[in-house]
């Protein structure tokens, strides 16, 4: 019963991480839940491979339907990938309880903003000049890979976020590039996991056939139904994250 219940989140997890990010506050909770006894690498390390398999699915899905900008892919994952390092780092030294209110004020304006700007992230419209793009992908994707391995829920939702208002990307090509991105991040971490084996795959294979399977019907979702469907999902996923970080804030 546990694994048919996993199995449920891992397609719930992938169909709404293929859209807008935030698949890892269903799915990563819910093991947990499920399998109380596993340590806490063992749970993350099969997740990632399940997640990262599934990401991997909806990135190719996008660029099948979406012109993707590789440039600002490459930048973005190069910023993200040692900051990523990083962060996990500091978060070891340093109580993530820190930062925890300052980041939910953060996202709650994320929210407030999203929904009172109609026609954020309806079309592409750069807010930058060309040339700076490369140089505001590189911060972003530094930022929110600093973010990723400090704290980590909603990684995906914000990189859709500061492609949208950083650059003016739709938010339908944010979700394609913070796809790409959010790949090159977790196999570099996935190699640590495989090497030191952590990944339980008795729980990653079945896990990850149902992600992929919610990844594909989500990305293929998105690019059928457009950004302004893809704008409701992020503003229901930030409700989740503000939630999430709310409960967390309150429990300190």
């Amino acid at each position: 019963m546990e694994l048919y219940l996993l199995c449920f989140f891992a397609f719930l997890a992938g169909f709404i991480d293929s859209i807008v990010g935030g698949g890892g506050l269903v799915q990563i909770p819910a093991f947990f839940v499920l399998y109380p006894q596993l340590s806490v690498p063992n749970v993350i390390s099969t997740n990632r491979l399940a997640s990262a398999v599934g990401t991997g699915v909806a990135a190719i899905n996008y660029a099948r339907n979406i012109s993707i900008p590789w440039r600002t892919v490459l930048f973005a994952a190069a910023g993200a990938i040692p900051m990523s390092y990083l962060g996990a780092t500091v978060q070891s030294l340093l109580p993530s309880e820190v930062l925890k209110p300052i980041i939910l004020v953060l996202i709650v304006g994320i929210a407030v903003y999203t929904y009172r700007k109609k026609d954020f992230g309806q079309s592409d419209l750069l807010r930058i000049q060309p040339e700076q793009v490369k140089w505001v992908a590189l911060g972003i994707g530094a930022t929110l890979g600093f973010y990723n391995g400090f704290v980590g829920p909603g990684t995906g939702s914000l990189l859709v976020f500061g492609f949208v208002s950083g650059i003016g990307y739709s938010f339908l090509r944010a979700s394609a590039v913070s796809k790409v991105v959010n790949v090159i991040a977790d196999v570099s971490s996935l190699v640590f996991f495989l090497i030191n084996k952590h990944v339980l795959f008795y729980l990653a294979i079945p896990m990850m056939i149902c992600n992929v399977a919610g990844s594909y019907t989500g990305s293929r979702m998105a690019v059928l139904r457009g950004n302004a469907f893809v704008r409701k999902v992020f503003l229901v996923v930030v409700g989740g994250i503000v939630i999430r970080f709310a409960w967390d804030v309150l429990q300190l």
